[in-house]
C-alpha cells in the first residue's frame, strides 16, 4: 500500500469527498493513522448533588473490599475500579458550594468575583483557569502522533441552556466555559456533518456511499470491517434520531429559569444511551481522547420518574438523613448514576481497541465525580471520586482512603498518567505534595 503523509491526502488521491473524512480517521492500516505507542483515553463523568456517604463508601481498605449499595452496579469491573475516599475540593473564595464544587471541580482554582448570586456566600462568576481535561486535551494536541479531529468531546444529558457556574464544569481558559452538547442530534452532527434536511433525517451516507466502495477497495480486511461497524452504526443511530423525533424531540425545551426551578424530561435515559453510543463510537473511530460526560448540572433537579421519584434530586438533597424515604430515593438516584456508569464501561470492555491490543476500556480510564461530598450538609469534604479502566496504567481494584487532601493531586496525577508531568494544577498552594499517592 502505498504511504501518504495525512488523511487530507489520501482522500485526494482516491478522489472521495470531505464528506468521507469521518470514516478513515482511524483505519489502522493505512500509515497515517499509526501511533508509536497505545492510544491513551480519558473520560470525566459528572453527577450532581452529592452522594449517599454510608451506602457509597466501601468499609474497608485496599483490595478485599464490598461495594455498598449504589456502586454495587460495579460489581463486575470490581478489580478495575478505584474508589478514592479523603480527596477534598480545598478552594475557598466567592460563590457557594455548589458553584464552588462544580467550578472548580476541573479547574482547581477559584472562581473570579462576579455577579451571579447563589444560595449563599457572596456572588461570583467564572473560573479562573482552565480545567484538567482542556489542559490534557491540549497536551495531546500539541502532537502528530496524538493529534485527533477534535482533542476532545463534551456531552451532556439534560443541562439547561443558561450559561452560568452551575452548568459548566470544563473550561478552555480563564473565564471561558465550554459548553456541553446535550442534543444526540446536535452531536451526531458535529462528528459526521450536517444532514441536509432535519425533517426527513435523509442520511449522511446517501452522500458518501460511493466514497465508501472506494475505500474499502483500498484498505486492509480489518479496515473494512471497521469501516462496514462505522456505516451500521450511523445508520442505526440516525434510525433512534428518526424514531425520537417521531415521538417527542430528542432535545429539551428547557427555558432560561433561575436556579432550583424544577426541570423536568422524561427522556433522560433514551437521551444517556444515545450519548453513551456516540462517545462509544468516538473514540473507536479516535475523533478525540478526551471526553466529559455531565449529567444535568449543580443544583440538578432532574425527576427521575421512571425510578418511582416524583421529586427533584436537589430537592431531595437538602432532606436530612433521619428522613430515611427521602434517603432511600437518592440512593435509588445515584445507583442508577452507576448503573450508567457500568453500561459505558461495558460497551468499552465489549470493545476491541482499533489496531491495538485489548479493548477500549483497556485504554480508557474513566473518573466520576460530583460537586459535593453530601448534599444535606453541602460539605467538599469525600468528593465521591471513582474510577474505572486501564488507561492511564493506575493500581485498580483497591478501596483507597486518604487523609482529606485537595483534589488537584487527583487532578495532576490524572496529567502525569499521560505523561504530562505538570508540577502543579490549579491552586499551586494545593499542590505541593504533588501527585496522588498510593495510584501506581
Amino acid at each position: 500500500m502505498s504511504i501518504h503523509t495525512s488523511r487530507r491526502e489520501f482522500i485526494k488521491t482516491l478522489g472521495l469527498s470531505a464528506a468521507s473524512l469521518p470514516f478513515v480517521m482511524n483505519l489502522p492500516s493505512l500509515s497515517f493513522a499509526a501511533s508509536p505507542k497505545r492510544k491513551q483515553r480519558l473520560i470525566v463523568m459528572f453527577s450532581p448533588d452529592g452522594t449517599i456517604p454510608p451506602d457509597f463508601w466501601p468499609d474497608e481498605e485496599g483490595e478485599n473490599f464490598k461495594l455498598k449499595r449504589i456502586l454495587k452496579p460495579l460489581e463486575p469491573y470490581q478489580n478495575r475500579m478505584l474508589t478514592l475516599h479523603g480527596v477534598c475540593d480545598k478552594l475557598k473564595g466567592d460563590g457557594d458550594r455548589h458553584m464552588r464544587g462544580m467550578g472548580c471541580l476541573l479547574t482547581g482554582i477559584e472562581l473570579f468575583p462576579g455577579n451571579i448570586q447563589g444560595g449563599s456566600d457572596t456572588p461570583a462568576g467564572w473560573a479562573s483557569g482552565l480545567s484538567i481535561d482542556q489542559e490534557i486535551r491540549n497536551f495531546l494536541q500539541s502532537k502528530d502522533e496524538t493529534r485527533t479531529r477534535f482533542g476532545s468531546l463534551e456531552f451532556g444529558v439534560l443541562v439547561p441552556d443558561r450559561a452560568d457556574t452551575w452548568t459548566r464544569m470544563s473550561y478552555a481558559g480563564a473565564n471561558k466555559p465550554i459548553a456541553p452538547i446535550d442534543n444526540p442530534y446536535q452531536m451526531f452532527s458535529k462528528l459526521y456533518g450536517q444532514m441536509k434536511d432535519q425533517e426527513s433525517l435523509r442520511s449522511i451516507l446517501d452522500d458518501v456511499q460511493e466514497d465508501l466502495q472506494k475505500l474499502s477497495a483500498a484498505v486492509s480486511a480489518e479496515d473494512r470491517r471497521l469501516l462496514d461497524e462505522q456505516a451500521t452504526f450511523v445508520r442505526e443511530m440516525e434510525r433512534e434520531l428518526q424514531a425520537q423525533k417521531d415521538q417527542k424531540s430528542v432535545g429539551h425545551a428547557v427555558p432560561q429559569l433561575e436556579p432550583g426551578i424544577v426541570e423536568e424530561n422524561d427522556n433522560i435515559p433514551a437521551l444517556t444511551k444515545m450519548q453513551l453510543e456516540l462517545l462509544v463510537n468516538s473514540f473507536t473511530n479516535d475523533f478525540a481522547r478526551v471526553a466529559t460526560f455531565q449529567f444535568t448540572n449543580s443544583v440538578g433537579q432532574a425527576r427521575m420518574r421512571w425510578l418511582g421519584v416524583e421529586e427533584g434530586q436537589h430537592e431531595l438533597s437538602h432532606k436530612p438523613d433521619s428522613d430515611k424515604e427521602s434517603q432511600e430515593k437518592l440512593v435509588k438516584i445515584n445507583t442508577w448514576y452507576a448503573e450508567q456508569l457500568a453500561q459505558l464501561v461495558k460497551r468499552l470492555d465489549e470493545t476491541p481497541e482499533p489496531g491495538g491490543e485489548g479493548s477500549l476500556l483497556d485504554n480508557t480510564l474513566i473518573v466520576w465525580g460530583n460537586e459535593l461530598g453530601k448534599g444535606n450538609n453541602h460539605t467538599l469534604d469525600n468528593i465521591p471520586f471513582v474510577m474505572v479502566g486501564g488507561g492511564l496504567d493506575f493500581k485498580m481494584g483497591r478501596s483507597l482512603k486518604y487523609d482529606k487532601v485537595p483534589h488537584n493531586r487527583l487532578l495532576m496525577s490524572l496529567a502525569h498518567g499521560f505523561g504530562h508531568h505538570v508540577e502543579t494544577f490549579g491552586k499551586p498552594e494545593l499542590c505541593t505534595a504533588g501527585p496522588l499517592d498510593k495510584l501506581v
